[in-house]
């Protein structure tokens, strides 16, 4: 089952942190927190939503400051991950009899 929510970007926060860099070094930086709530009902289609999304609030961190804008509205797609199915690898010809 997909279900698509919509939320809002409620608030945006700095804190030190940092990532690894492609040695696998770490390096410290800065990390940016957007904590999104879902909408309220101020338009029909926030009406809408408001009344069928689950509830809550999700937060997210990046080392990107432009992933997010404040005050702005988003949707958000719950899509179920399928694993791929398994490719079968011929068996070797010194293990078969």
């Amino acid at each position: 089952m997909n279900v698509r929510a919509k939320f809002a970007c409620v608030e945006i926060k700095k804190s030190m942190g940092g990532i690894y860099d492609e040695r696998g070094k770490y390096v410290p930086g800065v990390l940016h927190g957007y904590r999104f709530n879902p909408v309220v009902g101020d338009s029909e289609e926030n009406k809408k939503f408001f009344a069928s999304t689950p509830s809550g609030s999700i937060e997210l961190h990046s080392v990107r400051d432009d992933l997010f804008e404040l005050g702005k509205e988003y949707y958000l797609d719950f899509t179920p991950y399928v694993p791929p199915a398994p490719v079968e690898q011929p068996m070797p010809k010194e293990m078969k009899k």
